[in-house]
């Protein structure tokens, strides 16, 4: 007798899928319904996992985008005292620089914008743009009746010029900057102000410039919209930026000649670890804050602290603010130098033996002799 029992096929399950979390979009709960991520997970994780280091390489990301999408989803973890060049690199000029001298100081800055002070760099009262300066001095050049106003000058390149509309001997060089009316206004931010709240700040109001206030009301460092822009780009130089920055050099000796502004990251990807891992070293961002930090004090010139295990640092350049280079020396079975000593041999010169060799900060008492990014 043939098998009449009725054969039935599984009933398809009828779990629901999992709840979407509230507030996602519709894309978000069409990937957690298609299992492509966990639903706690978010696109921002998931993005910064394709951009890590060693991720497969078959996105359509190239490694410069990788590069600056990394810097953009960093850009919230970043603060103004993070960004900010400090105040010891700002070049400023106080509000009754002759236009002359200010001249000469946009020549030696090689900056488009200098921030102006009154009595110290604590006292701002405003920035000073190179264009709104040479558009005063071309409208200034520029007389109703140039042929009358150099009429009584014979002077060939005089003539030239009042050719051409221009008389430069109406042009007053002596006059202070603070009675041009070329004066901007300047952004003043914390140092704990998030970096892309300063972007969109700067956006918002057109002003480029900000100076970082601490505490107590003085002035701690300065950001211009290209720091800012560096951070997602990388550095930016243009015609006159120096191509030497601050770095390392090997000596033939087996030393290293070092400038102080060298980062310590500089000083990990040449030495390792061990300058890093040393006592005060997470609190510097350089080799000479380093020094500082190590010695308690601003070393002098000639003078050898000791460094991590198998080094020694000779200060070779300083003042009574700051270290500028140093030497980094191997130290080999001996014992490293004690702090505070000197190495043996002729004297060092003092820190202003040479006249044409002194910082310029060193004849500023206020401070203010830094140098600006714009």
């Amino acid at each position: 007798m043939p098998d009449t029992t009725e054969t039935r096929s599984p009933q398809p399950s009828l779990t629901p899928p999992p709840e979407p979390a509230a507030g996602e979009s519709l894309f978000e709960r069409l990937r957690a319904f298609l299992g492509l991520r966990p639903p706690t997970s978010s696109l921002r994780d998931d993005l910064e996992e394709v951009l890590e280091e060693g991720a497969p390489s078959s996105t359509d990301f190239t490694p410069e985008e990788r590069r600056m999408l990394r810097n953009i989803l960093g850009l919230r973890t970043l603060r103004v005292g993070d960004v900010m060049v400090p105040r010891a690199d700002i070049i400023a000029v106080p509000k009754d620089i002759p236009l002359g001298e200010l001249l000469q100081v946009f020549a030696n800055a090689v900056h488009s914008r200098l921030v102006v002070y009154g009595e110290t760099l604590d006292d701002p009262v405003g920035m000073v743009h190179i264009r709104d300066l040479v558009a005063y001095l071309t409208n200034r050049a520029c007389p109703q009746d140039a042929e009358a106003a150099g009429e009584e000058r014979g002077e060939e390149a005089v003539h030239g010029l009042r050719r051409a509309g221009y008389d430069i001997s109406a042009l007053d060089l002596s006059e202070p900057l603070f009675e041009t009316g070329l004066l901007r206004h300047l952004l003043f931010v914390p140092p704990s102000m998030p970096a892309i709240d300063l972007l969109v700040k700067m956006q918002a109001t057109r002003v480029h410039l900000a100076l970082v206030i601490d505490e107590y009301g003085g002035s701690d460092g300065l950001v211009s919209i290209e720091d800012m822009v560096e951070q997602v780009v990388g550095d930016i130089e243009d015609e006159h930026d120096d191509d030497t920055g601050p770095s390392i050099t090997r000596e033939p000796d087996g030393s290293w000649i070092a400038d102080a502004r060298v980062g310590l990251d500089e000083v990990g990807e040449t030495f390792g670890e061990a300058f890093a891992d040393m006592e005060g070293a997470e609190e510097v961002d350089t080799l000479g804050g380093l020094l500082v930090t190590v010695a308690g004090r601003v070393p002098v010139r000639g003078e050898i602290l000791p460094g991590p295990a198998g080094y020694e640092f000779e200060v070779l350049d300083a003042d009574p603010r700051r270290v500028k280079r140093l030497r980094i020396v191997p130290v080999g079975d001996g014992e490293p130098a004690q702090r505070g000593q000197r190495r043996q041999g002729p004297p060092a010169d003092p820190p202003h033996a040479d006249p044409t060799d002194a910082d310029p900060a060193d004849a500023d008492p206020a401070g203010t002799n830094t140098v600006l990014h714009s």
